[in-house]
């Protein structure tokens, strides 16, 4: 029944609900759909799953409760109840085929005689094709063995399912991110406002004063709607991060198009005096970090991306950079950066798993308040959300 469907797609964790599976039930009962799994497939996916992330895991879910599923007869047994079905196949019968299946056996006689009939064509057609392939397998030529599609009865298969092609699979919330889903996920962070020129036309204004003007055409512009979030970000790079290069390229080509107002430094391992912009130079021109915390003030949001992976000194102690002497430990600036900004998330391209085994990690996750991220899909849209409070 659609009750174990049901409890199968919570199982996989998809965030499925009793309104959402009552809405499928009504669309079956008013025959939206039957006896077609792959209607079925289509129906169930519209009506259950909200977010196109979730479609992966739903096509693994179904695949998993309908596996094994090769005709029709399997769908209705574990979907509709025998009874109903009889029930249906009756009320569609005139009084004279009734009348001609009584004098057959009855319905259940009738049923066991197509069982009959299909077992032995199945068997005939298994041997046609055991002997096709002992025979002249390589005969493209010969009747019945390939067809257009290149498959024959000596072959006998069936076509790939539409949920077993995974075509979503890119969208699972815990795959590595691409440059377009990374912008998706980073349109959660906007605060829009009119600001600059007026340079866009506003028809509602545009109307209403020409309405007002005795039909004379009063056109009236408007600033572009802008988003103003202000962000600065700051990449680990190098050592252990060599790894994430990838990613991390993608994360900051998404931010410089999502976000007009990003300000981007480089780090190793932690944050201290100083960061830098060009990784070329970055011995040369060095920048502040106090010059920043003083120069870009408290609403900007800051957003730091690295694997926090480094030993413990290096965050707690003075001179504990692998690279210079600091004078101070990196946690004294990561203390600073939290009293002056409101909003402060770090974001990590490691596995979440990993984490505890690491003290780094839980170091500076517990420096950033607990706002670490892994650097997935949803670990992004949970940042951004955190972000926008």
């Amino acid at each position: 029944m659609l009750i174990n469907f049901f409890l199968t797609l919570r199982k996989y964790k998809l965030p499925v609900t009793i309104r959402e599976l009552m809405d499928l039930i009504s669309a079956i009962k008013n025959g939206v759909v039957y006896a077609n799994v792959d209607d079925f497939y289509l129906l169930s996916r519209t009506a259950l799953v909200k977010d196109e992330k979730n479609y992966d895991k739903f096509d693994r879910a179904f695949g998993a409760y309908f596996k094994g599923l090769e005709d029709l007869h399997g769908m209705l047994e574990s979907l509709i109840p025998d009874e109903w079905l009889r029930r249906e196949f009756e009320k569609s019968l005139s009084e004279e085929d009734l009348k001609q299946i009584e004098s057959l056996g009855g319905l259940e006689k009738l049923i066991e005689a197509f069982k009959k009939a299909k077992e032995e064509a199945e068997k005939a057609e298994a041997k046609e094709g055991k002997e096709g392939k002992d025979g002249d397998e390589g005969n493209a030529d010969r009747e019945g063995q390939n067809g257009p599609g290149g498959v024959g009865k000596g072959k006998k298969k069936k076509a790939k399912k539409v949920w077993d092609q995974r075509q979503y699979k890119n969208l699972d919330d815990s795959v590595e991110l691409g440059t377009r889903n990374i912008k998706m996920a980073l349109r959660r962070l906007r605060k829009f406002a009119r600001t600059g020129a007026e340079d866009e036309l506003d028809l509602d204004n545009t109307i209403r004063s020409t309405a007002h003007n005795g039909g004379m055409l009063d056109i009236k512009m408007r600033p572009e709607r802008r988003n103003t979030v202000k962000v600065l970000l700051f990449l680990d790079i190098g050592g252990s991060m060599d790894a994430h290069v990838r990613i991390c390229e993608e994360l900051f080509s998404a931010s410089r198009t999502e976000f007009k107002n990003l300000e981007s430094f480089y780090f190793h391992n932690f944050i201290y005096e100083s960061v830098w912009k060009d990784n070329r130079r970055r011995m040369a021109e060095r920048l502040s970090t106090l010059e920043i915390l003083n120069k870009y003030p408290h609403d900007y949001k800051v957003v730091f991306v690295g694997d926090a992976t480094m030993a413990p000194y290096e965050i707690t102690h003075a001179g504990g950079s692998v690279e210079h002497w600091n004078e101070e430990p990196g946690s004294a600036w990561m203390s600073r950066f939290q009293e002056i900004y409101d909003k402060v998330i770090w974001l990590n391209p490691t596995p979440q798993e990993t984490w505890e085994y690491s003290s780094s990690v839980m170091m500076t996750q517990e420096l950033v308040g607990g706002s670490m991220y892994p650097l997935t899909m949803k670990g992004l849209e949970e940042g951004m959300g955190e972000l926008s409070k």
